[in-house]
């Protein structure tokens, strides 16, 4: 079995197995989730289709990226694979690059690349079959934990990094992937950096006012480092009618950090309301 190495483990989130999973757990906890074998979590009235969670150190984000997860855990035993789109931070990117490897280690085990998943997203002329932006990359793998505590450590993912790639590309790919048995998706973005806390809580305010409006073309690079994901989601999500709910915004100064120069986070969960009676409400 060929295994993607941790990148971050010990920095953005803890290196030793029992100290993750007490981590990861209090921040479900924190959302009224009880991650416990056997106990069921409560069961949203919404079927979500995809989360919008950040990738920083759990220090200042888990608790933003935990409201995202949480709304998963309601189809813990129906899902069994995860899209995760995010931005290469590290490698210039055009296009989405999926990984060959088969895993992607954790603290908490290896997490299974989906082989299925893969082929599907290998057809698209906008991605590329390439292990190396994944190298070192924090975006995705931040959300493993998250992803196995809440829907269990069989789970599997496929991991997609999103360069400079049309929205419509990407959400192309997600309507491809989404109606394969047990699929959600996850798009990992922070939104604003490093500006005054005040300045980056109005900016992301608008941020947050353009997703719930799935307006993709509202935004832009200093809006969320994750943009082109983001804006793939939000037109697929406009084109398939989606809800969108705004789960929790913060800053990385609600955390501790020094409020002159944050990061932004926001949580968002995309759920299918299914059949809609006259009118635009669901029945």
């Amino acid at each position: 079995m060929r295994v993607r190495p941790a990148a971050v483990a010990g920095r953005f989130y803890p290196a030793d197995p029992a100290a993750l999973a007490d981590l990861v757990d209090g921040l479900l906890r924190g959302v009224h989730l009880d991650v416990r074998p056997g106990v069921r979590p409560a069961v949203r009235p919404a079927r979500p289709v995809a989360v919008v969670a950040p990738h920083a150190g759990y220090r200042y984000s888990g608790a933003v990226a935990a409201a995202a997860h949480a709304c998963l855990a309601c189809r813990r035993e129906a899902v069994g694979r995860v899209v995760v789109l995010g931005p290469a931070h590290l490698v210039p990117l055009d296009g989405m690059a999926v990984p060959t490897v088969d895993a992607f280690a954790t603290p908490l085990g290896p997490v299974e690349v989906d082989a299925d998943a893969r082929t599907a997203a290998a057809a698209s002329p906008h991605v590329a079959l390439d292990d190396a932006p994944h190298v070192g990359e924090h975006s995705l793998e931040t959300q493993l934990p998250f992803l196995v505590r809440t829907l269990g450590p069989a789970v599997r993912v496929l991991p997609v990094l999103v360069g400079r790639t049309p929205p419509p590309a990407v959400a192309a790919l997600l309507d491809a992937l989404l109606p394969l048995g047990g699929t959600v998706a996850v798009v990992s973005t922070d939104l604003s950096h490093f500006l005054g806390d005040r300045a980056a809580r109005e900016r992301d305010r608008r941020t947050a006012d353009a997703v719930l409006a799935r307006d993709a073309a509202a935004l832009g690079p200093a809006d969320a480092c994750g943009h082109h994901p983001l804006r793939g989601l939000l037109h697929s999500a406009a084109e398939r009618d989606l809800d969108v709910e705004l789960l929790r915004l913060a800053t990385s100064a609600d955390s501790g950090a020094d409020p002159r120069r944050v990061v932004g986070y926001g949580a968002f969960l995309l759920s299918d309301a299914g059949p809609r009676a006259p009118g635009g409400r669901t029945p």
